[in-house]
């Protein structure tokens, strides 16, 4: 079935796609969030033109022609138009098939533990310390992810020493049988990072994410060997060249592909698919709940390699808030995957209408 038109409803942070194919099927997507009103005009004058009249039952396929067809212009606003339109076309084709975009992957919906991940460093280490046990307590969340270092900070930390009150004040508040997750956000060069990694093995962490700039990968690479602990990365790359050579060289030892940036589940498949030929574990990255977690939701119920935990923003950010008729909820520390055609979800009529409209056909 050809698509006959491609529309977008969008905000500053988030726009919806929505693919129409010839028989009228309709299918939902969603650009990458922050700055989306940019990725939107991408879309309808660099990759609507070439996805019109295109087979709507091949994402993937044509999901690779548009970035090799759009090969001056390449990174992430291409890629984040492009995962617009991928992941509208697979709810369409799971919308078609009358299955789950998991189930189409081969899995079965159900139930996957997730770990509550942080997105705040302006939050003093006793209050974040505090709002985790609560969650906790009342969520049943057994692992959490924190924010450590400084974004980009090269060494920089928000303020001395906050990255090991915070540490040991949220491991005090949970006890020692919570899983602890940090991320860096690419704030820190080797020694330090190193430095750093030993200070977290004594908490008991067991995941250090993005340690060192993400695309100094020889870096990021010194502190994998270095450390016992585990060293994460992936989620800021739109090249899939990119991810050959992360795993080739082991640069991380856990990939994370973020399926909005990196251009649709297509090309987060073809980034899991590297991974576990590699043996090597993928936990697709999912920072806010928007559309992206739905579409990670999906995905992580069906790769083989997916990680033991999912990745679940614990903060309730305002541009989310009334996108889908039926939230997400968080019972017993597990999140449910939809079991409807596509992604099973409903985008609301009330927040489409709130968005700037563009068609192309």
């Amino acid at each position: 079935m050809k698509i006959t038109s491609i529309e977008t409803f969008t905000t500053r942070q988030l726009s919806i796609v929505r693919v129409t194919s010839e028989d009228g099927l309709q299918g939902y997507g969603q650009i990458a969030p922050y700055h989306a009103n940019i990725s939107a005009l991408v879309l309808h004058q660099q990759v609507a033109p070439r996805a019109l009249g295109a087979d709507s039952n091949e994402p993937g396929a044509l999901a690779e022609l548009i970035i090799r067809e759009e090969h001056k212009f390449p990174g992430s606003y291409i890629c984040r138009a492009v995962g617009g339109l991928d992941t509208a076309l697979w709810d369409l084709k799971g919308k078609r098939a009358g299955k789950s975009v998991c189930e189409l992957l081969g899995g079965q919906p159900r139930k996957l533990d997730i770990y509550g991940s942080s997105m705040k460093r302006n939050i003093s280490p006793a209050d974040e310390a505090e709002r985790i046990k609560r969650l906790q307590e009342t969520n049943g969340i057994r692992a959490f992810k924190i924010r450590i270092a400084n974004n980009f900070g090269n060494d920089v930390d928000v303020y001395p020493g906050r990255s090991e009150q915070v540490v040991r004040a949220v491991r005090e508040a949970v006890g020692d049988d919570t899983l602890l997750f940090v991320d860096a956000n690419s704030g820190l060069t080797p020694g330090k990072a190193i430095e750093t990694g030993r200070m977290l093995e004594q908490y008991g962490v067991c995941h250090f994410e993005e340690p060192c700039p993400y695309t100094e990968l020889e870096w990021t690479k010194q502190v994998a060997d270095a450390l016992d602990i585990p060293v994460t990365g992936g989620e800021q790359d739109t090249d899939l060249a990119q991810f050959r050579r992360m795993i080739a060289m082991r640069a991380v030892d856990i990939v994370q592909p973020d399926i909005c940036y990196v251009g649709g589940l297509s090309r987060a498949l073809e980034a899991a698919k590297m991974a576990e030929s590699a043996g090597m574990v993928c936990m697709p990255h999912a920072a806010n709940l928007s559309m992206v977690t739905i579409f990670t939701l999906h995905m992580a119920a069906a790769i083989p390699n997916a990680g033991a935990f999912m990745e679940y923003t614990i903060e309730q950010d305002e541009w989310t808030k009334g996108l889908l008729a039926t939230p997400l909820e968080v019972v017993g520390g597990q999140v449910q995957v939809p079991e409807g055609p596509g992604w099973g979800v409903t985008i609301r009529q009330e927040w489409l209408d709130r968005g700037d409209y563009q068609i192309s056909r």
